[in-house]
């Protein structure tokens, strides 16, 4: 019945966001026990902020019942900065990660 509903999955926070397009990011190399949205391919790894998508329901704790806000971007990576000097140099790949998952660059 939830799925069914849906439901508003973006909140208001009282901060601001802390990257806008064009800042290059570090996505945080963390390895938590339970729920993450963090793929690891991308843990560690450097891209660019390509769209502010506003602060949205923050799955890593609404899986353990707390409702939090975090804003949310999507990343743009290199696809040689994920699969190394294999890759297309002119291809990427947009990941939507949460703000407190990124670190400036």
């Amino acid at each position: 019945e939830t799925l069914k509903r849906g439901g508003p999955f973006n909140m208001n926070v009282d901060r601001r966001p802390t990257f806008t397009r064009g800042d290059r990011v570090r996505v945080t190399n963390a390895h938590p026990i339970g729920h993450t949205r963090v793929p690891r391919y991308i843990r560690g790894r450097i891209g660019t902020i390509a769209k502010h998508h506003g602060a949205h329901v923050y799955p890593d704790r609404s899986a353990d019942g707390i409702k939090e806000g975090q804003h949310v971007y999507s990343v743009q990576f290199n696809s040689r900065e994920l699969w190394g000097l294999c890759a297309a140099d002119n291809d990427s790949v947009f990941v939507d990660v949460w703000e407190n998952h990124l670190e400036p660059a």
